[in-house]
This record gives C-alpha cells, structure tokens and sequence, in this order.
C-alpha cells in the first residue's frame, strides 16, 4: 500500500501503473486501494460516500448503481472517466477511493457489488444479492474511516437495510480499553440517495444490536464479572421499556437453581440470574423463552484449559451477549411478540470451592446429572434456570443459545452456527432467517443414538459430557432431556460466536468478538411475530 502522500502527486498514469503492480504483488486481497485525481487537496475530516459498481458481464463493462449515475451527472461525468482509466472491474469488495472530485464530499469510495440482479443462491443457501450488499458498504465504509472521514454517506445500492447493516458493523470496533488519543473515530452514518428511511434504520438497529453484543463479549474478564453484565443490561433494555428482573444468590438458593450454583461456587465473584421480559403483545400471550449462557469467563475450572488462548473464553458468555441484543432490538423494531429471557451469569474458576469431576447434582425436574468434565460446563450452567423458565413461564418455544463445545468449530469452523431442534418447522425459520442475514445456521442430528451415550449411566440419570465423540451432538441430547414437551432449538455458537480467525467476514473486525448470530435471532424473532410477511 502506498502512502497518500505520495500517491497525490502523481499523474493518472503513473498511478494505472503502481495499481497493476500492487495486483500482481497481492492479486487475491479482498480490500479497497487508494488512489485521487490529480488535483490535491486537503486529507483527513469531511464528508465521504460509498458509492457501487456493479461487476462487468456479458461483454458489458461495469455499471455504477443508479445513485452512483447520478452522481456522475452531478460531477460532469469525471467518476465514469476515472473508473475507466483506474480499471475498475466492479469485483465484489474491490474499489478506489478518489479525492476532491467533488465541492461536497472530499472522498468518493467506488466499491464493487459483484454481479447485478444477484439473489438466493440454494447451494450456498444464502441471498447473495444481500451479502454482497453488505460487503461493499462494508469495505467502503470502513476504507473513509481509515481516512478520517467523520460522516460518510452510503448508496443504498437497492439494499438499504443490508448497506446499513454492513456499513455499521465495519465501522465498529471495541477501544474501551485504549488510550482515547489512540481511538478510531466513527463516522456518522447517512443514506444517500434514497427516500427508504425505515429500512435503512431497521438495518442500524440490527447492527447496533449486534455491536453491543461484541461489546459485552469482546470485554476483558475483570471488566464484565456477572454484577456489571447485570449492570450492562439493565442500562441497555430498561430504557427500552423492557423489564429487568436482577436475581442474587440468596434468590437462586431459594428456588434450588442447584447445577447453576454447583459452578458458580468456585469464584469469589457472586454469581446472578436475569430475568428480562419484552411484552409485544397480549400479556396472555405464551412467550418466547430464550436461555443465554453468560459463563463471564471459563477456564475450565480444574479441568483447566490451556493457557495458550484461555482468554478468548471470556467470550463464554456470548450467548447471554446475543440473547440481551436481541431483546433490544426486538424492542426498538416493536415487534408483536412477548419474549423472556434467562440469563445465568458466573465464572468456572478453580478453587477448594470448585466443582470436581464425577460430582453428581439433581435438577429441578428430579434428575440427576453428573458433572464428568468440568470445562464442558455450558449445559450444567443452563439446565436448571431452563427448567425453572419452563415451569414458570409455559412457553410455546425454547431456544437456547450458547458456544458449548469445540466440536462444532471442528464441524463447521465460522462458517455457520449449530443447531439442533425437535421441529422441523422451527429449523425451517432458523435457515431461512440465516439465509436472509448472511449469518447462516446448519441443523445437526437429534437421534437416540446420542441420547443413549449421555442418559445410559449405572448411578445417574445423565453426563454432562456424554461417551465418546461429537461433543457438540452430545451436550444438545443433554438439553433435549431438559425439554418435556415444548418446541426447542439449541444454537451451538462456539465456532462463530468467539474470535474471528478464519474466514473472516470483510464487515467484521478480524481477531475480535463477532457478536453472531444476532442478526439471525433478531430475524427469527420477526419471523415469529409477523408470520405472514414476506
């Protein structure tokens, strides 16, 4: 990558040039190269736009979107002129940003949007026309940041919704932690060129939602102990008009949540339960339940984990993250739906306090459950306030959410979240969902035969980790004992709800919190409420 210092200087030429020779050097990066117009200016602050360039196909050349024409016009046909002696291709994610072309915006990012007319793909099982929209508002967006643009404005590109969706996650990043001077600044986002306000904030929600649940994941374990993830929600759902209910221990020994206890009482760091209620609709309506795992770290309790990576494991509680998002979003969409969430939150520390293997707990229903291996503690954690939400609540639905075990990252690395369910129907709405945002789920088998490697014990009733492999097929038949007779879904989001490492999706950060499948519940939930809308 060349400094725009130097780039500015030079001639049209010269920079066709140094283009071709970046794309012999790295002919296969998915990223936005710099280049201006001859003319300087100033860099850094003021307005940018993303504007699209459809891909070239059947002997035609590439195609501005119908914003980016307009555009053109309004410059008297320089950006056209510019894509043709730059090269532009209108390959998906591929781009150049050219400066002082325009009085107004001091930077136009011009970023391929792949093939136009594109839509749902069955094989991929993904609306590509979507995906590719978020994509390039995703990489344009964040390409004006790099250039301190402090607003940049995004052509819809017929996907309002999705350009939203994609330009807002990129521009994200959690800095918490980071010395102010040193922080990215995020632009101010604005549709361009479009009167299609509602889904373009319907888009922002979605992606505001799925940032707060990066935030919450990306924290450092002494920053979200359970009591302040318990803070994090009450200010994030209560002004939305949503109920927070926070429970303390002296409360979860009442109503004998014993598996959650039996590993919260390793950590000096109290453990709490949230009960969080959106009313949409009818009160008499039966609720959605929905059961987050908030593990706010786990390092495996005396089953310790490696220490090499334990600390991606204070994204545990990436299912609590996701659920809390969800129920925001559900509220700022005003979707007619009641929902309630449980949320147990702890730590899994070793201690003389600390479960130990082969320790055997009894469940609200009255049965028992060994805890054979203490680092598979996900199902432990959430097999008593998932009872306790059933009895309580009658639900017509049960969806649990939680990064249970590595087997699903083996299984599917980040390329989709697990799921297991008992209906046929629900996974349909959980797939089409998935292929609708981009953050697609793949249904894995329920049969007996992992039910008899959990449930055929000699001295209990069921094992936390089951006999043999496909560790992930094993912790979901421990849940499905859990369910007498509801409709359930169990989301295994351990190979997509931690660290992006490979594969990672051009709007979101690499080597962070990913915050998924939030979007796709927030989808899901839609799809519940209204299900007559197309």
């Amino acid at each position: 990558m060349y400094m725009r210092s130097q780039i500015r200087f030079l001639s049209r030429q010269s920079i066709s040039r140094l283009l071709k020779l970046n794309d012999r050097i790295n002919p296969t990066r998915i990223a936005l190269r710099y280049a201006s117009c001859e003319t300087s200016g100033k860099q850094g602050g003021g307005k940018g736009i993303v504007l699209g360039l459809y891909e070239k196909e059947s002997g035609k050349g590439p195609r501005l979107t119908p914003a980016g024409e307009k555009f053109d016009d309004r410059v008297q046909g320089k950006l056209s002129e510019l894509i043709c002696e730059t090269k532009i291709s209108g390959r998906l994610g591929r781009g150049k940003i050219f400066n002082n072309v325009d009085s107004e915006y001091r930077s136009i990012c011009v970023v391929g949007a792949g093939l136009e007319g594109i839509a749902f793909n069955e094989l991929e099982m993904l609306d590509e026309g979507m995906e590719n929209i978020r994509v390039a508002a995703g990489i344009g967006a964040r390409s004006l940041q790099s250039l301190k643009c402090t607003e940049v404005h995004v052509d819809h590109m017929d996907y309002p919704e999705q350009a939203a969706e994609g330009a807002a996650l990129s521009v994200w990043r959690y800095e918490d932690n980071l010395n102010k001077k040193y922080r990215t600044v995020v632009p101010k986002l604005e549709l361009h060129a479009s009167p299609d306000m509602d889904s373009w904030t319907r888009g922002l929600f979605k992606a505001e939602a799925q940032n707060l649940a990066r935030r919450l994941s990306d924290a450092p374990a002494n920053c979200m102990t359970p009591t302040n993830f318990a803070q994090a929600a009450v200010d994030a759902l209560c002004p939305c008009g949503i109920t927070v209910e926070v429970r303390t221990m002296e409360w979860i020994e009442q109503q004998r949540l014993n598996s959650f206890l039996m590993i919260a009482k390793g950590s000096c760091e109290p453990p709490v339960l949230l009960e969080i209620a959106y009313c949409g609709t009818a009160p008499e309506d039966k609720p959605i339940l929905l059961v987050g795992q908030g593990i706010t770290f786990n390092s495996g309790g005396l089953n310790l984990r490696p220490c090499n990576g334990m600390d991606e494991f204070r994204g545990d509680l990436s299912g609590a993250a996701v659920i809390l998002a969800a129920m925001r979003a559900a509220a700022a969409l005003s979707l007619p739906i009641n929902i309630t969430a449980i949320l147990p939150l702890c730590e899994n520390l070793p201690s003389g306090m600390s479960c130990k293997p082969g320790d055997v707990v009894t469940l609200l229903n009255a049965k028992t459950m060994a805890v054979r291996n203490v680092s598979r503690t996900g199902v432990v954690v959430i097999a008593d306030p998932m009872l306790y939400g059933q009895l309580t609540y009658k639900p017509r639905l049960v969806v649990d959410v939680g990064s249970m075990c590595i087997g699903i990252r083996k299984a599917v690395g980040g390329g989709a979240t697990g799921i297991w369910s008992n209906s046929h129907y629900i996974w349909k709405q959980f797939q089409r969902a998935g292929s609708l945002t981009g953050d697609r789920l793949w249904r894995f088998p329920l049969w007996r035969f992992y039910k008899d490697r959990v449930a055929e014990n000699h001295s209990f009733d069921l094992a936390n980790d089951g006999d043999g492999h496909a560790s992930s097929c094993l912790a979901a038949a421990v849940l499905h004992e859990l369910i007498p007779c509801s409709d359930w879904a169990h989301l295994d989001t351990c190979g997509t709800g931690l660290l992006t490492r490979f594969g990672i999706i051009p709007y979101l950060a690499g080597g962070r919190m990913t915050g998924r499948p939030t979007r796709t519940l927030v989808q899901f939930l839609y799809q519940m409420a209204c299900p007559d809308a197309k």
